[in-house]
């Protein structure tokens, strides 16, 4: 099976995923797929938590931290950026604080916490992993093209989720026990019930969003996943092992794609030694992609001419890969 036949088979995967180990290909080829279903008449957002903005350089238009920025008809590109969701993650805690107990301004040891936690690492983590939550649970495109950070990084994302969740499940219950506590405690003082709980229905916000993300990333009908790699012997073993662990958070994958293969004409010219112990070596690599992951490989992407910046390469790419 091919990737146009895929997606042809599959019309209700709107959310589509290109992974790998960083530089094999996988914003190139999200950008390409973006490109090919927009030119089908498709409404399609095409997004990075990449830090690394490499999709303002594929497109040659600055879009970075600019939310949905349009590319062609129907294409549209995103860059999140993580430091803007970390100062809105601020504003908020700081206004919950406000109205939550009627402060007039943020006490000084509060406010010292809240930049405090914002230096930690998982806070920029967090945040992106929000922005992607928003992006998904609009629903606005007809495909979402989501362009992973590195396998390592990606692994955090995609089990996020369920981390979150779990850890929300277990707040949520202690909550709810000790709202049953006040609120027996006021009936034995023939008090008021207390006020609506504000704390518990944010909890419950935020589960539903976390709930409504995580069941689309893992959803077969919905969803469709696909490693990029290259015919080289650390890749293949690093793709295997990555399969294994997303296959762990239920991560539908579809297939693979292989970047960066030799033009079959080099092998019937005269070609330098170098490159013939090249070609040789990848032919063995080949062989091996097919062995370890059979008919689920899709596509094979061969080296090009130059690097695949501007709407005309992206273009000639879509077509190698879908026509």
């Amino acid at each position: 099976m091919s990737l146009r036949q895929v997606f042809e088979q599959n019309p209700n995967r709107r959310y589509i995923m290109f992974g790998g180990k960083g530089g094999l290909g996988k914003t190139t080829f999200s950008a390409a797929t973006a490109y090919w279903l927009a030119s089908q008449g498709k409404k399609v957002l095409v997004f990075s938590v990449d830090p690394q903005a490499s999709l303002t350089d594929i497109f040659q238009k600055d879009i970075f931290g600019k939310g949905p920025v349009k590319i062609m008809e129907n294409l549209w590109a995103q860059e999140i950026d993580a430091d803007s969701h970390i100062k809105e993650y601020q504003n908020e805690i700081r206004k919950k604080i406000l109205d939550m107990y009627g402060f007039d301004q943020v006490p000084s040891e509060i406010e010292d916490y809240i930049q405090a936690a914002s230096a930690e690492p998982a806070m920029e983590e967090s945040a992106i992993f929000d922005a992607v939550v928003d992006i998904i649970v609009e629903g606005k495109y007809d495909y979402y093209i989501y362009d992973l950070v590195p396998l390592g990084h990606a692994l955090y994302y995609l089990s996020m989720a369920k981390v979150y969740d779990e850890w929300i499940n277990k707040i949520t219950k202690l909550r709810e026990e000790m709202r049953e506590y006040e609120t027996m405690v006021a009936r034995i003082k023939r008090q008021k019930e207390t006020d609506e709980d504000k704390i518990l229905n944010e909890l419950l916000y935020i589960k539903g969003r976390i709930n409504a993300s995580s069941g689309i990333l893992t959803d077969r009908e919905k969803t469709a996943f696909f490693f990029v790699l290259v015919p080289e012997e650390m890749i293949i073993l690093d793709t295997q092992k990555a399969a294994e662990l997303f296959a762990r958070f239920d991560v539908p994958i579809a297939g693979y794609v292989v970047n960066r293969v030799l033009p079959q004409e080099l092998h019937t010219q005269n070609v330098p030694a170098y490159l013939r112990n090249r070609i040789a070596m990848q032919s063995g690599y080949l062989d091996k992609i097919k062995t370890t992951f059979g008919n689920q490989v899709l596509g094979y992407v061969p080296e090009l001419e130059r690097d695949v910046t501007g709407l005309p390469m992206i273009e000639k790419l879509a077509k190698i890969m879908y026509e």
